[in-house]
């Protein structure tokens, strides 16, 4: 039986990775963290029978610990001490936004295998977490469906000669919005933005998706998995999300990763690697769906990709400065602070104000986060 700490777990990824686990035998929840749904959290401990858990925020965990008798970590360092005190086999690691890169550098080292929904970790970390799995031996297992897509896809490969892979392409839904012009955004509200056709998930993802930056900092994160160039990086609308990533190879063929969108899937595979699990979903009925459809990506109606792109290609801290900067303008957006087309503008003024560092350390990144948060409230401040 495998230890596992799920980071994030009051959150969708959370929520659904112990629902795989209590449909198994093969693990035990050893430790949970959530940000500050203190009695969600407890409730999950007590069904799991966990007794270590770290929450976010002080006032939070205070409330916890006046109402259960486990232990309850909190403060900068608790997830650090939740982590290495579990003696876990496996941590998953679903925190949102660039919080999460802390936990994924004491996983890794502590040489821990990670399954990574924290995508923030590779965009803001970069080679940096790539390399510190590589040093510690710790495996890194993407969690997101499309990059779960393409590790499946990429693996199948395995021994063939360098080069048979000549592409990857990342599917978008397209996100509520999908169709409409530029001019057409400018008015839509926040519940719009929030009503996601496909994928159930946080407001976060939500708006990210919204704006297809989520697809940008995919872009991103796939670069820094599988070491492939950007200029070999494809996004294609594709509104059923039946396709989840595919791969282009040397002699003209591609190989396709199909399923009905469900969390559940690239969670397990995760979880249960290198066993593929049994997930509780039906098969792919082809005559049911009818046909598939793909599309151009707008553009003009949604730039946040190509600043996501731009900022990978540019390398360094620029991801970093562009994450930061689009978790400011995206919790203002939620907070009825700028409309959802200055959410692009806030990133494009940020990325052009913060001096971008080309060698850079853990702690590079963090005074660059932290700049790019300055200027991303100076940016707001002027649309206001």
């Amino acid at each position: 039986m495998r230890r596992l700490v799920i980071l994030g777990s009051t959150g969708s990824i959370g929520v659904q990775a112990l629902e795989v686990v209590a449909a198994g035998d093969e693990h035990e929840v050893v430790a949970l963290s959530a940000d500050h749904r203190w009695e969600e959290l407890i409730a999950q401990a007590k069904a799991h029978n966990v007794r270590r858990v770290a929450i976010a925020d002080e006032s939070s965990a205070e409330q916890a610990r006046a109402a259960w008798d486990g232990a309850v970590l909190s403060g900068p360092e608790a997830l650090a001490q939740l982590i290495s005190g579990a003696e876990a086999d496996l941590v998953c690691n679903a925190i949102v936004g660039s919080a999460g890169l802390a936990a994924t550098v004491v996983a890794l080292s502590e040489g821990i295998d990670l399954a990574l929904a924290n995508k923030e970790s590779l965009v803001v970390g970069g080679e940096l977490v790539i390399e510190l799995a590589a040093a510690t031996g710790a495996r890194l297992l993407p969690v997101d469906s499309e990059h779960s897509a393409l590790y499946q896809l990429i693996a199948s490969e395995k021994g063939q000669a360098p080069g048979t892979i000549e592409r990857l392409t990342l599917t978008a839904s397209g996100g509520p919005f999908r169709g409409r012009s530029r001019d057409q955004l400018a008015s839509v509200t926040v519940e719009e933005a929030l009503n996601h056709p496909t994928w159930e998930m946080g407001g976060k993802i939500s708006i990210d998706s919204a704006t297809l930056m989520n697809k940008g900092l995919e872009v991103i994160e796939a670069h820094q998995l599988f070491g492939t160039e950007y200029s070999a990086i494809d996004v294609v609308v594709h509104p059923q999300s039946i396709i989840h990533s595919m791969i282009s190879l040397s002699d003209g063929s591609s190989l396709a990763h199909m399923g009905y969108p469900d969390m559940r899937v690239p969670i397990a595979y995760a979880l249960h690697w290198p066993e593929r699990a049994t997930v509780d979903l039906k098969p792919l009925d082809l005559e049911q769906l009818g046909s598939l459809t793909f599309e151009a990506v707008d553009n003009d109606a949604f730039p946040c990709l190509g600043l996501a792109l731009a900022a990978g290609r540019e390398g360094g801290t620029a991801p970093c400065v562009l994450n930061a900067a689009n978790e400011v303008a995206v919790a203002a957006f939620l907070d009825h602070r700028c409309s959802f087309l200055q959410i692009a503008s806030v990133i494009e003024a940020t990325l052009d104000a913060v001096d971008i560092e080309q060698s850079y350390s853990f702690e590079t990144l963090i005074e660059s986060d932290r700049a790019a948060r300055e200027a991303a409230t100076e940016q707001l401040l002027a649309f206001s």
